[in-house]
Parts: C-alpha cells; structure tokens; sequence
C-alpha cells in the first residue's frame, strides 16, 4: 500500500534552532512514537505536517499530495490533536461536535458518544469552564471521531488521570484494529510508546537520530558484566560502558570480540526501553543512524 506520509529533506528554523533535515515514511497500519528532548523539534515537525508552519526547504506529501500547494484533499484524511488549542472556551461541547463533525465524511458519532461517557466529559458545559483534564479528553473525542486514516496526536495522555490513559490506550489499540490506520504520536510516557508504538522516531535538539523497529531495539540492546577489565579500545557495538559493564546494540560483534579475545562475561541482559531511549538521547549517536 502507498505510504502515508513521505517527508525528504525536510529543514526549519527557528530564531536559533533548526530541525532536520528530516526523512521519513509512514506506512499503513502502523503506530509511530516521536521520542526526544524537550524542544528537539517533535510540536514543530507535526505542525509542518498539517501546515501550520511553513518549511525553509524540503518536501512533505501526504496521501501522495505534497502539503503547502492548492491541493489541500489530504486534509479530509488526516486528524490533529495540538498540545495547545486556542478560541474554543466559548463553545460548548455539543457545539464544537457540531462544528466539527460536518467537515469529516466519516465522522464516528458512536466512537465519538464512547468516548464522551468513557471519560464523563459533559457537552453542555463551555469549554473554558472544564478543567483541563475534562478539556483534553473533549478533544480527544472529538480528535479520534473524525476516524480518518491517519491521527496526529501531540503529547495526546497530558493532563489525564491513570485510569483515562488506560482507557484512552485501548480505545486506540481498538480503532488500529479496523485497519488502513496510521497514528503518529509525541509523548514523554515511556508505558504509553511501550504499549502503543511499533516504531520510534527520535530527535535530539532538532537533528534525526533515526527511525527504529521498537522490537528490534529491545532486541539489540544487550547490557553484559564482564569477568575480566575492560580493554582500553571501544569493543564493537559498544554504546557505553561503565566498570565492569557494556551496553551494545550489535550483540553478534560484541559476543564475537569477546569470545575471540577471550573476555568472559558473567550476565548479559535486554535493556528495558526507557533506558535505551535515554542512551539513544544522550550518548554519541554516530552508530544510531540508519
């Protein structure tokens, strides 16, 4: 099937930050987590995405239309949720439902009624009066009831209580599984990139580390305890290293090195997910790229 989204050398700057370049595909049916630091860029990429902002170069198409021209067909198909929204504390829920439903051909009023009871978000209240956990769950309702191929959410679980996040994690679980879906979402929630995403895209400070099979990272990333001391040369797929200790993300060289050097290790563990994001976001990153 044809992909998504296709963004190729994708660049934008920001007084003195820059983003990209930026290469990326999304398939069907997949779930994508943007992964990184605060302000690495993932707020500004989804913007560009929907052309909220403009690109300084480089090319984005979604649904095999490239946004920022006349065509704007892609939008019927795409559903974004900002972490900010702003002008809609005047309206009420059945009002903002009203508005919105009318734009989407295939709007989910019973997915949308769901939701709302789900999180027992009143729809006769404005906006502005709810708190803004009641506020996020409104728009992740009216979000996800668009039911279009493809949902962009930004930090899409902020301000909602545990019980909702698991909620709103299976009713997501749940839509992916009528197929011919994608989501790309951005989160600091390592149970929510866990639960929900088959690949990770991460930025560091605007700059593309990669697009990584979630699986095949906690996979890759083994953590070994050594008999013997550690020689002075970086041992191959090596990340990082401490004491008696190595983490690599290539196990094959890194078990071939030592058996031919004759370096015995006592243990060797998969490294749990937060801790591989954490080295993917702080280490040198040359190794990541791919």
């Amino acid at each position: 099937m044809k992909a998504y989204v296709e963004i190729s050398k994708l660049q934008k700057s920001i007084d003195d930050f820059q983003l990209g370049p930026i290469d990326l595909i999304i398939e069907p049916e997949t779930i994508t987590a943007l992964v990184g630091n605060n302000g690495s860029g993932k707020s500004t990429l989804l913007k560009l995405m929907v052309n909220l902002a403009s690109s300084d170069s480089g090319n984005i198409k979604l649904f095999n239309t490239t946004v920022g021209r006349e065509d704007e067909s892609w939008k019927k198909n795409v559903a974004y949720l900002p972490q900010n929204i702003i002008g809609m504390d005047a309206y009420t829920g059945n009002t903002l439902k009203a508005l919105i439903e009318i734009l989407y051909p295939n709007w989910d009023n019973a997915l949308f009624m769901e939701l709302i009871k789900l999180f027992d978000v009143p729809l006769d209240k404005r906006f502005g009066k709810l708190s803004q956990g009641v506020q996020q769950k409104l728009n992740l309702a009216l979000t996800v009831a668009r039911n279009t191929p493809l949902l962009l959410l930004d930090e899409p679980t902020a301000f909602m209580d545990i019980p909702s996040k698991r909620f709103f994690m299976d009713i997501l679980v749940d839509w992916m599984d009528k197929g011919d879906r994608s989501i790309i979402l951005t989160s600091h929630q390592v149970e929510d990139i866990k639960k929900l995403s088959d690949y990770l895209f991460v930025l560091r400070n605007g700059d593309m580390i990669g697009n990584f099979e979630k699986e095949n990272l906690t996979e890759n990333y083994k953590r070994y305890w050594l008999n013997d001391q550690l020689p002075n040369t970086t041992i191959p797929g090596e990340v990082s290293r401490a004491h008696l200790q190595i983490v690599s993300n290539n196990p094959e060289v890194t078990e071939i090195f030592l058996q031919k050097n004759k370096i015995r290790w006592i243990d060797r563990k998969s490294l749990e997910l937060e801790e591989i994001i954490t080295l993917l976001l702080t280490a040198n990153t040359s190794s990541h790229y791919r």
